[in-house]
């Protein structure tokens, strides 16, 4: 199944953020490939895929009106606002709209998708950051979703607490229910 991305007549998405929607689109077909899930599935992991940017070089005062809100970090506000102006265009799956304003920050009531997508825009192979680990856990979805989620967390948390950066709520509620799992 061929699924083409088109963002949204109201995104702003400079050409570089193209190509990283477009790598973690490819990453999220890969596994759902290779997890055998149903075209109905694959359709909203690939929906939260092409939301979850589309506002991320939207300039801040209009993230401030849509999402003001959410979080003070402006930097967080594209996933939030995306959510909105996605619901307001007529997308009602909860789930996909839970994807995509939690995308950055985590969620502990995630649906697959929220998951999926949260390991997807951290692991594609275009980020800077991307190594050998990052690759193997990538590779490891399929295999152990939820070990591989509990790993990607982890590693954007110690990175977030390594550069001083604050822990929403919401991120704190995620990690913990991650951890209970254990």
């Amino acid at each position: 199944m061929t699924i083409d991305l088109v963002f949204p007549p109201w995104a702003h998405i400079k050409e570089s953020r193209h190509d990283h929607v477009r790598r973690v689109a490819s990453l999220v077909s890969v596994w759902a490939d290779e997890l055998g899930v149903a075209d109905e599935e694959r359709v909203r992991w690939h929906k939260a895929v092409m939301l979850h940017d589309a506002l991320k070089d939207a300039p801040r005062q209009l993230l401030d009106e849509i999402a003001s809100d959410w979080w003070n970090i402006p930097s967080l506000r594209h996933g939030p606002a995306a959510a909105v102006l996605a619901h307001r265009s007529g997308e009602n799956d909860r789930g996909v709209l839970d994807a995509v304003r939690y995308h950055s920050v985590g969620y502990a009531n995630w649906e697959t998708v929220g998951q999926i997508l949260f390991m997807a825009d951290y692991l594609e192979s275009g980020r800077d950051f991307h190594d050998a680990y990052l690759a193997e856990l990538s590779q490891n979805v399929p295999k152990d979703l939820q070990g591989t989620l509990l790993a990607v967390a982890t590693v954007r948390l110690k990175s977030a607490i390594s550069h001083h950066l604050p822990l929403l709520p919401e991120t704190i509620e995620f990690w913990n229910s991650l951890a209970a799992f254990r």
